[in-house]
């Protein structure tokens, strides 16, 4: 049976990209479009906004009105909204794919929470590249322990609006549990002023902004006389995009739970 698929954020650029790549994939199809009050876009035909010519889809600022007629959502879009989401893809039962970034601990608290009721798949990247440099970014942070210092370096577009990204968090976590330790607490994000001399155990995190950069992220692992760096570039928004619709794909019939897109990949 096809898999009918609304995007959350429908008129953003990545919900466009989403709903391109939706329109065009077999075993799938487009049946809606979710966006804010007041968004000059609710009202208009899907079809028409992405480019494709009429679908008879018209975007809604009805949550509930999108979600009545598809079987999955796929949202990337900011942490208030993606937490309101969840509380209905969660009671109905619908299949949530969540590529948000910025969400706190108490929302990512609220999301586990609702994965008891309903298949959930969050991701800081839907790369299938950047989700084999995780892997990699593991095993070389168990390999190479303490004896290297570990920076998670990335670069995105001057309008991204959270820092370090849900991408780097992720490679960071990756290097943290390659060592098994908590990321959390041996985590720095900013260096000002005197900082003293480098812990040993930290990963650090630096973050660039400007021009029209999709994603460019570097994990450096610098030792005494030699440095390793992974490295992944993202140069289009349609990579994350195919790799979302993969994972909704991938998630029709699972059992509700809290996936990533390890899992999907069948990498975990």
């Amino acid at each position: 049976m096809t898999l009918r698929l609304a995007i959350a954020g429908a008129a953003g650029r990545m919900g466009r990209e989403l709903a391109r790549i939706v329109h065009g994939t077999e075993g799938c199809t487009l049946a809606g479009g979710l966006e804010a009050k007041g968004s000059a876009a609710v009202g208009a035909d899907y079809g028409e906004l992405i480019g494709v010519g009429k679908l008879g889809i018209s975007i809604s600022d009805s949550p509930d009105t999108v979600l009545a007629a598809c079987d999955g959502i796929i949202d990337f879009t900011i942490p208030k909204a993606t937490l309101a989401l969840v509380a209905l893809t969660s009671a109905q039962k619908k299949i949530h794919v969540i590529g948000t970034t910025g969400i706190d601990v108490a929302g990512d608290a609220e999301i586990r929470e609702a994965a008891a009721r309903t298949c959930i798949i969050k991701t800081g990247n839907f790369s299938l590249g950047v989700n084999l440099l995780s892997a990699l970014v593991k095993k070389a942070a168990t390999a190479l322990g303490t004896d290297f210092d570990i920076e998670v370096l990335e670069m995105h577009h001057r309008m991204k609006i959270d820092a370090p990204s849900g991408t780097a968090l992720l490679l960071g976590k990756a290097a943290a549990d390659g060592r098994d330790i908590a990321l959390a607490e041996h985590s720095v994000r900013v260096r000002d002023g005197h900082t003293g001399a480098r812990n040993s155990g930290d990963i650090g995190f630096a973050t660039l902004r400007g021009g029209t950069v999709v994603g460019d992220h570097t994990v450096i692992f610098a030792g005494n006389g030699e440095r390793l760096e992974l490295r992944h570039v993202a140069e289009s928004r349609e990579l994350f995009a195919r790799g979302a619709v993969r994972a909704a794909l991938w998630a029709k019939g699972q059992k509700p739970g809290l996936y990533s897109m390890m899992d999907v990949l069948g990498l975990n």
